[in-house]
């Protein structure tokens, strides 16, 4: 029996998302990344030389290596974490094994460039409501595990991105932004290739809880109640976004798994 431990693309699939997708390290060798520069949702690319320093940095409580096809690098980088006490898997078949099921895959160049630690920071307006937490949501869950946001005045957001390499999102004239009737967080899936059915449909909601038009989603007047009442529970930023992500991580189970699901109450009646 093989010692490596092998995790299939449809399984990996139902992770990725979900707060218990464990650390993705694309470890493919440069001329393979170069002839597809993209990468599985959430992973990081790294040299299968640096895995251990990289885990060492971000502690991750289980990594999955992402070779081009589940061979000789991403299987000698999970058994080199193994030995150092990280529980590791291989994804089976790797890279092509992945793209053959047309399976998401986020283009590497429309990832900020990742700072001095290693991940990419993004800057936004403080007081969030919809969209600032819901795109950092899905940054997280889909773009950069590690990445991180700084809440600032409005007028100092494009000041602060400039002196701190912070990518700008989700306010007036830069990339990461509405455009015509959609909002950030559509844009942003858009950019990043993630246009599956149970993204659209939160996307769907978060428009209509963002721009005031709640008859896009049955579903979008909650969203906005519960994100307004969480920012009131709240009065740091950080604080709120936490508690934003487990919103939305029920969100997004509601819109892959539990959409035909209703619920009412049981009766003795025969």
């Amino acid at each position: 029996m093989s010692s490596f431990t092998f995790i299939a693309p449809e399984k990996l699939a139902r992770l990725i998302g979900t707060p218990k997708c464990p650390a993705l390290l694309d470890v493919r060798a440069p001329d393979d990344s170069a002839s597809n520069p993209s990468l599985v949702p959430g992973a990081y690319p790294c040299s299968h030389e640096n895995v251990l320093q990289w885990a060492a940095t971000f502690r991750p409580s289980a990594i999955v290596t992402i070779g081009q096809r589940g061979k000789t690098l991403s299987q000698g980088a999970a058994a080199q974490l193994r030995v150092a006490g990280v529980h590791a898997e291989v994804l089976e078949g790797g890279f092509e094994a992945w793209q053959k099921l047309n399976l998401p895959l986020v283009p590497a160049a429309k990832i900020p460039p990742r700072g001095p630690q290693g991940c990419t920071v993004w800057v936004t307006r403080a007081r969030p409501k919809i969209d600032r937490i819901a795109c950092p949501w899905l940054i997280r869950r889909f773009v950069d595990p590690n990445a991180q946001f700084l809440y600032v005045a409005p007028p100092e957001v494009e000041a602060v991105g400039q002196a701190f390499s912070a990518t700008p999102f989700d306010i007036e004239g830069v990339f990461w932004s509405h455009r015509a009737d959609t909002c950030t967080f559509d844009t942003m899936i858009e950019e990043f290739g993630l246009e599956t059915e149970p993204l659209l449909r939160l996307a769907a909601i978060v428009r209509g809880a963002d721009t005031a038009r709640l008859d896009l989603a049955p579903e979008a007047a909650g969203l906005l109640a519960a994100s307004l009442g969480l920012s009131r529970m709240y009065g740091a930023d950080l604080e709120q976004l936490d508690a934003g992500c487990q919103l939305y991580d029920a969100f997004y189970r509601w819109c892959r798994d539990a959409t035909d699901e209703t619920h009412n109450w049981p009766t003795n009646k025969p």
